[in-house]
């Protein structure tokens, strides 16, 4: 099958043949339609993260289900279903609190990965997905089941962008109605954010961004204000918007650290800030724990959302077909797997939100 193998970091990915192993016990082969291009394949690609190569990336996914390893129940063959890097080995501390994402345990795809290139030497398994490639054997906890309806590019966003960003707003920060929400970074991550806010009935809904394209982009997501980082004002704005406080929550949805340091000037005594993006390795933000103390401020992380995809999906699905969820709208082009380095070119300039590859049909 063909895959866009990274063979050094930096460079543009090249198009080869490689060889995809049968599903093991417990995994599943799935014949991919599309696969979205996310900020973590471009910081793994850049080389931000380590890691080893040659590796294929990729991770926000949807296809068909080929084939089963032995002890796969829980879909068939010919099922349509989404392709996630949420593995989870189900027994560990972690896996019986329901915080899969956190996963502590081993499968037997943590140890090997199912790709070689065309002399049998191994190809890294990226995030746990390797979906820029025409198809991917994962754990069968990586998958959810996917109604053949949804448009493909649309429903692999459902992957990772949706989930992080709405679970951190929903279920991790579980912002109540009435509040006064700040999302940094308005890219795939934090335009799901926004919308969540939107959806969970947040009074102030602020975006904040440098480019203003993507700003343009929040007011249509639910964003009630939308303001650019570059003024000097920034902050003292937030403050007028938030009853002279602040906000009760700030969702960062970038890993840029600037961003990180600011957030907890813009949020009020007593409330929340969430880390959602992902920074580069290394990076280092400085607080005064004084006043983090003194100002009884929350800071947590936040890891894709802290998914549970058995119950996330259906509420994902039914929040897009009674119009309060916008998938369609976060994407931005479709392009073939041969066109996948001008499909990246375009994130990296923040002229896409989402850019997906497709595999089987038309190109949008």
């Amino acid at each position: 099958m063909r895959a866009a193998v990274c063979r050094e970091f930096g460079s543009p990915l090249s198009i080869e043949w490689v060889e995809l192993a049968s599903p093991g016990p417990g995994e599943v082969r799935v014949r991919l339609s599309a696969c979205a291009i996310c900020h973590s394949d471009i910081t793994y690609m850049s080389g931000a993260w380590g890691g080893d190569l040659p590796a294929v990336y990729g991770h926000e996914a949807v296809g068909v289900v080929e084939s089963l390893g032995a002890g796969v129940f829980k879909v068939h063959e010919g099922e349509r279903v989404l392709v996630t890097l949420l593995r989870a080995c189900g027994e560990c501390f972690f896996c019986r609190r329901g915080d899969e994402p956190l996963c502590e345990g081993e499968v037997p795809l943590d140890t090997h990965s199912p790709l070689t290139d065309a002399q049998g030497s191994p190809i890294v398994q990226g995030l746990r997905t390797a979906g820029f490639a025409e198809a991917v054997v994962v754990s069968e906890s990586q998958i959810a089941s996917i109604p053949a309806d949804i448009p493909a590019p649309s429903a692999a966003l459902l992957a990772c962008g949706v989930i992080t960003g709405y679970g951190a707003v929903a279920r991790v920060a579980g912002v109540p109605p009435g509040s006064r929400v700040v999302t940094l970074g308005a890219g795939g991550v934090g335009l799901n954010c926004i919308q969540a806010a939107a959806i969970m009935g947040a009074l102030t809904n602020i975006a904040v961004d440098l480019s203003q394209n993507k700003l343009e982009a929040a007011m249509t997501f639910g964003a009630t204000h939308a303001l650019n980082a570059t003024r000097p004002d920034v902050v003292d704005e937030i403050k007028a918007l938030t009853a002279g406080r602040g906000a009760d929550y700030v969702f960062v949805a970038t890993g840029n650290g600037a961003a990180m340091a600011v957030a907890p000037l813009l949020v009020r005594r007593g409330g929340t800030v969430v880390l959602v993006g992902m920074a580069p390795s290394g990076l280092k933000v400085e607080y005064e724990p004084l006043e983090i103390a003194n100002d009884s401020i929350r800071l947590i992380g936040s890891k894709m959302g802290g998914a549970r995809l058995q119950s996330d999906i259906p509420t994902l699905l039914a929040h897009y077909r009674s119009g309060r969820l916008k998938l369609d709208e976060l994407v931005s082009g479709c392009y073939p797997l041969e066109d996948i380095n001008k499909a990246i070119d375009s994130v990296k300039r923040s002229e896409a939100l989402r850019n997906v590859i497709m595999f089987s049909g038309e190109i949008a």
